[in-house]
C-alpha cells in the first residue's frame, strides 16, 4: 500500500470495518447504552390539530405503580427558547396545539410497561377549533418563503425574457405534477438516553449531527454547550429525519433532570409520523417551450409546498432547474401554505428527489411532442457550463452516463411508440431521466495519532448513520497515513472529539474526509521529518520527495533496502506517539466553479393491463460522482437510493384525515415501502471522474444522487407502457385503470 497510489487502497471493496460489530449485537445504538437505575419516558401525544388543552388529568397515571413522574404544561422544567438552530420545538410551555402528534406530555416510570401503561391512563379535554389541512384547498394563501433555499439561494430566481421564450416556441409542454407527504421510516426509531451528572448532560441520541444537537439541547435548557456531551456511534438509519433535534431530546434532558435519574425515551413507529418531520405535499407547475428541432426556449418551474404555521421549512423542488439544462429563458419560483401539521424537514436528497420527478417528466413529454428520443433531447439542451450561476463545471459526465447507460439497457432496442412492447400479457415500458445532485462540503477536524506499536488512531466528530463512515474514513487514513487499515482505528460519534457537520446533503465523505485526509497527511510528515533530520536512521539526509511510506515503514523510492519502521523511529526518540490535527474546509473554489454529480437513471416496468399493477423488472443507473471511496459502499449508496426512488414513484403516501390531521397509516403495515419481492435487478455503473477542484480528495458524495429522477424514469416507463400518464405521485394501480 504505497500513499499516493489510490487504487492501492481508495476505491476497494474493503468490507465494513464495523460489520462483525453489527451482525454479533456488538454495536451499540442510543437506546442499548447500560445506564445504572434507569427509568423510561412515553410521551403522550395531542389528538386533535389545533386548539388549546382545557384540562389533563394526570391523577389516575400518577397512581401506577413505579410512575417516577407524569410531567406536563402544568409542572415543566423552564425551558429557555429555541437557541441553537434547526427546527421550532415544542417542550410542554404552554397549553396551545399546534398540531396533531403533537408531544404533550411525559411519563416516566421504572419500567418501560408501566410507562406505556400510565400514558394510557391521561385524560385531556380540548378547546379544539378547526384546522387548515388542505394544501390544494389554500392556495390563495401561499406566500413567498422568508428565508432561502439550500445554499443560501433565493426562493425565486429567473434569468432571460420567460414569456418571451414561451410565446416563440413552436412546442410547448405546461402540465402540473403533484408528490404526497412521504414519511421517513428508518430501522431504528427517534431514541434518546439523557444522564446528568451533576450540571453535565451525557445524551445517547440517534442523530445524524451530533454538535448541532448538543447546541439545540443547551439552548432550550439555558447552559453552556460545553455541559452537553452527545454521542451517537451508531445509526440505525435517518435520512433526513434524524438530521435536527426535535422536541423528545430537550424533553428526555427535562425528565431525567426531574426525576434525578437516567431517562430513556424511544419514540414508537407511530410516533415517527408528525412531530419528527416529513417530506411536505408538493404541487408543482412546469412549463417547457422549445423549438422543432428541440432546443429548449423556456424553462419555468414553480412549486408550492406546506409548513407548519410556527416555523417554515422551504423544499426546494425549483433550483434542479437552475441548471440541468441549457435555456435563455429559465423561472423558478417557490411558495410556502401554512397547514396546522408539524414542520416538514429534510428528505433523502430534500428538493431534488420532488423537483426532478415534475421536470424530468416534463422533459419527456416534451420528447413525446417532438418525437424525439428523451435521450437525444436532453442531449441537445446539454448544459456546458452552469448559467445560472456563469461559471463552469468542476467536472461533467453526464455525456458518458447517458451513453453507457443507454449502452447496458440497450436502449436502442426501444420502440418508442406506447404500448408497443409486450411480455406475454404484460406491458413493458422503458423510461429513462437525468439524475443530479449538487457537491456539498462544510468545515470539519480531525486528529490522527500514530502510535508507538505502529498502529494509528484517528479521531473526528461525526457519525455513522449506517452508510459507512467508519470504513471509508479508515480508508482515507490507510493512504494519508500509510498505514495497513487493519492496524488504524477510527473514534466517532462523540462531541468531545473534533466538531464536523451533520451528516445530511452527501457531504459527509467530503468534509470528514478531507479533515481526515489532512490530519494523516500532516501525521506521516511529522514522522518522517523525525527520520530525515536523524543521524541514526538510515534515511536521515534524504529528501521527503524520494520517500514512499508502505505498510509503517518509510524507504527510499530507489533504494527499497533502506528503510525505517515507524516503530523505530518513534522509539528511538522515546515517543509514545506522534499526533497531528488537521482543520478542513471550503475554499474560493466555491467562487470559480460550480459542483455537482450527474447521472442517468433506466427503469423498466411491466404493467398487467386489467389491473394496472406495475413491476419495476429492470434498472440500471450510470453516474459521475468523482473519486469513490470504497467501491462496494458506493454500490449499495446507489441501490438504497434506487430502492428509496420506486417506493416514491409507486407506494408512499402519507393519509391524513382531513379532519382531526392526524396521520391514519401510521405504521409500516399501512405505509407502504419496498420490500424485497418489488426491488428489481439493479446494476449501478460508475463513470470514471477526476475532479481536481471539489475537495482535497475529489469526492462528491453519493448518498442522495440515487433517488433523483428515480421517480420520473419510473413515471415516464409506465407512460411508455401505458400510454397514460400519471403526474400525482405514487402511480397506484387505481390511476392506471
Amino acid at each position: 500500500m504505497k500513499t499516493g497510489d489510490i487504487n492501492k487502497v481508495l476505491g476497494k471493496p474493503l468490507n465494513r470495518v464495523d460489520g462483525h460489530l453489527k451482525v454479533t449485537g456488538g454495536a451499540r445504538y442510543s437506546a442499548e447504552f447500560p445506564v445504572a437505575k434507569l427509568a423510561y419516558g412515553v410521551t403522550i401525544q395531542s389528538t386533535i390539530a389545533k386548539g388549546k388543552i382545557a384540562q389533563i388529568d394526570t391523577r389516575a397515571a400518577e397512581q401506577v405503580p413505579g410512575v417516577l413522574a407524569v410531567i406536563t404544561h402544568l409542572n415543566a422544567p423552564k425551558a429557555f427558547g429555541d437557541k441553537g438552530g434547526g427546527r421550532k420545538l415544542q417542550v410542554l410551555q404552554d397549553n396551545i396545539v399546534l398540531y396533531s402528534g403533537q408531544h404533550i406530555g411525559v411519563v416516566v416510570a421504572d419500567t418501560f410497561e408501566r410507562a406505556m401503561q400510565a400514558a394510557s391512563l391521561v385524560q385531556v379535554r380540548y378547546e379544539e377549533e378547526k384546522p387548515t389541512l388542505n394544501m390544494k384547498d389554500n392556495l390563495a394563501n401561499a406566500y413567498v418563503p422568508q428565508g432561502k433555499v439550500p445554499r443560501n439561494e433565493p426562493p425565486d430566481k429567473s434569468h432571460g425574457n420567460i414569456n418571451q421564450g414561451l410565446a416563440t416556441a413552436a412546442v410547448r409542454v405546461e402540465q402540473t405534477y403533484t408528490t404526497p407527504v412521504e414519511n421517513h421510516n428508518p430501522m431504528e426509531p427517534h431514541a434518546t438516553t439523557a444522564v446528568w451528572q451533576g450540571e453535565q448532560l451525557l445524551l445517547y441520541d440517534a442523530t445524524q449531527g451530533i454538535f448541532q444537537c448538543q447546541e439545540k439541547v443547551a439552548g432550550v435548557l439555558g447552559i453552556e454547550p460545553a455541559n452537553v456531551r452527545t454521542m451517537s456511534y451508531y445509526v440505525g438509519g435517518g435520512f433526513g429525519c434524524k438530521g435536527s433535534a426535535w422536541s423528545h431530546v430537550p424533553l428526555a434532558a427535562m425528565a431525567a433532570r426531574q426525576v434525578n435519574r437516567p431517562v430513556k425515551l424511544v419514540l414508537g413507529r407511530i410516533q415517527m409520523y408528525g412531530p419528527v418531520g416529513y417530506r411536505p405535499e408538493t404541487i408543482q407547475q412546469v412549463s417547457l417551450g422549445a423549438t422543432r428541432e428541440g432546443k429548449l426556449t423556456a424553462l419555468r418551474h414553480s412549486g408550492t409546498s406546506q409548513t407548519s404555521t410556527f416555523d417554515e421549512f422551504i423544499e426546494p423542488v425549483a433550483k434542479t432547474a437552475r441548471m440541468i439544462y441549457a435555456c435563455p429563458n429559465i423561472e423558478t419560483s417557490h411558495r410556502l401554505v401554512r397547514l396546522d401539521e408539524g414542520t416538514p424537514t429534510f428528505m433523502r436528497a430534500p428538493g431534488e428527489a420532488s423537483g426532478s420527478f415534475a421536470l424530468e417528466s416534463a422533459m419527456d413529454e416534451l420528447a413525446y411532442a417532438l418525437n424525439i428520443d428523451p435521450i437525444e433531447l436532453r442531449l441537445r439542451n446539454y448544459a456546458e457550463t452552469d448559467a445560472d450561476k456563469g461559471l463552469p463545471w468542476s467536472s461533467k459526465s453526464l455525456r458518458q452516463c447517458y451513453k453507457l447507460g443507454a449502452s447496458r439497457f440497450g436502449w436502442q432496442k426501444r420502440n418508442p411508440k406506447p404500448r408497443s412492447m409486450r411480455d406475454g400479457n404484460y406491458l413493458v415500458g422503458w423510461g429513462m431521466a437525468t439524475a443530479t445532485y449538487p457537491t456539498n462540503r462544510s468545515p470539519a477536524s480531525a486528529i490522527a495519532q500514530i502510535m508507538a506499536d505502529g498502529t494509528a488512531v484517528v479521531r473526528t466528530g461525526s457519525q455513522d448513520i449506517g452508510t459507512g463512515t467508519y470504513t471509508v474514513m479508515t480508508q482515507v487514513a490507510a493512504e494519508a497515513l500509510g498505514i495497513p487499515v487493519n492496524k488504524i482505528r477510527i473514534e466517532l460519534g462523540d462531541t468531545t472529539l473534533p466538531k464536523t457537520p451533520v451528516s445530511g446533503g452527501s457531504q459527509t465523505a467530503a468534509s470528514v474526509g478531507s479533515s481526515v485526509h489532512l490530519a494523516g497527511t500532516e501525521a506521516r510528515s511529522k514522522l518522517m521529518q523525525l527520520a530525515l533530520a536523524d543521524q541514526k536512521s538510515p534515511l536521515y539526509g534524504s529528501k521527503a520527495e524520494d520517500i514512499i511510506a508502505e505498510d509503517g515503514s518509510f524507504f527510499l523510492k530507489n533504494k527499497s533496502s533502506t528503510t525505517e519502521t515507524y516503530r523505530e523511529i518513534l522509539a528511538r526518540h522515546g515517543l509514545k506517539m506522534i499526533e497531528a490535527s488537521a482543520d478542513a474546509k471550503p475554499g474560493e473554489e466555491k467562487e470559480k466553479y460550480s459542483m455537482h454529480s450527474f447521472g442517468a437513471q433506466f427503469a423498466e416496468v411491466r404493467v398487467e393491463p386489467d389491473l394496472g399493477e406495475v413491476r419495476v423488472t429492470r434498472w440500471v443507473g450510470a453516474y459521475g460522482v468523482g473519486r469513490l471511496l470504497n467501491a462496494k459502499t458506493a454500490n449499495s449508496q446507489l441501490v438504497g437510493g434506487i430502492v428509496y426512488g420506486i417506493g416514491m414513484a409507486l407506494m408512499e403516501h402519507t393519509v391524513i384525515d382531513p379532519h382531526r390531521g392526524r396521520i391514519v397509516n401510521a405504521d409500516l403495515a399501512e405505509y407502504h415501502v419496498p420490500v424485497n419481492a418489488d426491488v428489481p435487478a439493479i446494476e449501478v455503473l460508475f463513470v470514471d471522474e477526476h475532479d481536481p477542484y471539489v475537495n482535497p480528495l475529489g469526492v462528491k458524495g453519493i448518498g442522495e444522487i440515487g433517488i433523483t429522477g428515480t421517480a420520473a424514469a419510473i413515471a415516464n416507463a409506465v407512460y411508455h407502457a401505458t400510454g397514460k400518464r400519471i403526474r400525482d405521485l405514487p402511480i397506484t394501480l387505481d390511476k392506471l385503470l
